[in-house]
């Protein structure tokens, strides 16, 4: 299963040529299929025909060339440009570790510095300023958000 870092829905069947990254070691790649189970998009590429050989990229990154990826319309964010911003309340809560995409308002996974993870709804009303460029998101958070 893959989880597909984009706000558009879809994008996981434009993919085509990719590059797969597994801690340094690198393939190129061709999508030839995807389907999905449990709302998560599964791909299935060239050349690797086997349980065993894709066991050999669980966990991989799923790398597309700069000039295929999809540029954000005004307002939004790709979740690789909120991945590693850091996330400000009254104080500092973390960096933003992965985006969760149910088809609602996304959550963005907060990883904080006392190792447990936050889940901070991705709205205007709670995510007050998103400076890409700096990497820091300013949020006011809901009264209890924390508690949970």
């Amino acid at each position: 299963m893959a989880e597909i870092y984009s706000p558009r829905p879809g994008r996981a069947e434009k993919l085509k040529d990719v590059m797969l990254d597994a801690g340094g070691r690198r393939r190129t790649a061709q999508v030839e299929r995807v389907w999905h189970h449990d709302g998560r998009p599964i791909l299935k590429f060239s050349g690797i025909d086997s349980i065993g050989d894709a066991e050999l990229w669980t966990g991989a990154d799923v790398l597309v060339d700069e000039a295929d990826r999809m540029i954000p319309g005004d307002g939004e964010y790709s979740h690789r440009d909120l991945i590693g911003c850091r996330v400000v309340a009254d104080a500092p809560l973390g960096v933003v570790a992965g985006v969760e995409d149910y088809g609602g308002t996304p959550l963005l996974r907060v990883a904080t510095s006392q190792g447990r993870e936050v889940l901070v709804p991705f709205a205007r009303a709670i995510c007050r300023e998103i400076d890409i460029k700096e990497k820091i998101i300013r949020v006011d958070l809901p009264e209890g958000l924390l508690d949970l």
